[in-house]
């Protein structure tokens, strides 16, 4: 049998988007820079709502660009029935269908699972919520922060003296979104064997708790709540972040051997020999002390020398940059993760990059953010509607 050339991983896969924020939008972004054909289908006038999230590029929220690049973009009136039945072809014609609302809100439009597998056997249907799709909180709201609360991510983030903190990204919904991209990819698999769509559903509840790892089996194994880590490990010492001459390095040191070759680069190489410090549960008790030394140590060069040097000598170091300086980061331009697209209305605008990269079937940036609705029309074209009903849809306020 001839292998099919293929030009990216997900050609040919039609991705129906109806969600917003960023745990949906973050997911189809990924399929879409995988190749499939992302449709994101948003109301008429406003739009997904993070569209109006400052800062702004020229009146364009640019947070909502920097996670729906590869998408075309089409409204649609899903309080008309004019609308819902558009919305049920392209569902019909789709492999995959994305949506993070409330639930009950696609049931309410007659789009249940069971009818929509049955005019699509085929269908893919993925449903990100906040706290799961049963249960007693599945109709509460919920937004990252929440979930990162209850989930226990606070509790472990931070320092005594700050209390909980959050960490500084929309950290659930990217990984809600991640997870979410990777069961779209198991079930399409699964689809290649059997022939048959599923559902796939996951939460930001869900996504925290399992990101516990570390700090749960901590938990599972003494009994004990793990305390706010601050920038140290909660297992491993000596690796969190330490002050040089200026600025901050984190370091990592996994073995007693590395610790040895440390010490040594350290122009301490006594401390290997300290009873205090001669295994990682050693270590881990003397903590403060050991960090007393590593501080006094680190003080004497700046940032750049330590990295090279720690470095150079097989200890895991880099340095802690702002994100000014991440996108000027050689290692970082080289891997292609700032990327400049080229936007109709804008002009050149950056974002993050792609991280995945495939040898045969490359990922690519196609198509810069939509503006809203921009591919309406032509959509409704490939599904076989007529210039007059497109007219009359415009007309009455369905698109």
């Amino acid at each position: 049998m001839e292998d099919k050339k293929l030009n990216s991983p997900l050609e040919g896969i039609v991705v129906i988007d109806l969600s917003r924020y960023v745990a949906g939008p973050f997911a189809t972004m990924m399929l879409g820079d995988m190749g499939a054909t992302v449709i994101k289908v948003e109301p008429p006038g406003h739009g997904d709502d993070m569209r109006a999230w400052p800062p702004f590029i020229s009146g364009q929220g640019a947070y909502f660009m920097t996670v729906n690049r590869n998408k075309r973009s089409m409204t649609l009136n899903t309080r008309d029935p004019r609308g819902v039945e558009i919305l049920r072809r392209l569902i019909s014609r789709a492999d995959v269908l994305y949506e993070n609302f409330r639930l009950g809100v696609m049931e309410k439009m007659g789009l249940t699972w069971e009818s929509m597998s049955a005019g699509n056997p085929r269908l893919v249907y993925c449903r990100v919520s906040a706290f799961g799709s049963t249960g007693p909180y599945a109709t509460r709201p919920g937004y990252d922060q929440i979930a990162q609360g209850m989930g226990g991510l606070m509790s472990v983030t931070g320092t005594p003296d700050s209390g909980p903190m959050r960490v500084g990204i929309a950290i659930a919904d990217i990984n809600t979104a991640m997870y979410a991209a990777f069961g779209i990819l198991a079930a399409l698999l699964a689809r290649e064997r059997t022939g048959k769509g599923q559902q796939v559903n996951t939460s930001l509840l869900e996504t925290v708790v399992s990101m516990l790892t570390v700090q749960a089996s901590k938990f599972f194994a003494t009994g004990e709540t793990p305390p706010p880590a601050g920038n140290d490990h909660p297992v491993v010492c000596p690796y969190g972040a330490y002050p040089a001459r200026d600025g901050y390095v984190n370091i990592a040191v996994g073995t007693d051997n590395m610790f040895r070759r440390f010490c040594t680069a350290l122009g301490r190489p006594e401390a290997a020999d300290d009873p205090d410090f001669a295994s990682n549960d050693d270590r881990s008790r003397n903590r403060a002390r050991l960090t007393q030394i590593i501080n006094e140590a680190l003080s004497k060069k700046d940032m750049k020398t330590w990295v090279e040097d720690l470095n150079r000598e097989g200890i895991p170091c880099g340095p802690i940059y702002t994100v000014d300086q991440v996108f000027s980061d050689p290692q970082v331009l080289h891997l292609g993760m700032l990327l400049e697209m080229q936007h109709p209305q804008l002009g050149a605008i950056r974002m993050p990059g792609i991280p995945l990269k495939f040898s045969e079937t490359p990922s690519v940036a196609k198509l810069p953010p939509p503006m809203l609705g921009e591919h309406t029309n032509e959509i409704l074209r490939e599904y076989g509607h007529s210039e007059a009903e497109i007219r009359k849809l415009h007309e009455d306020g369905v698109i």
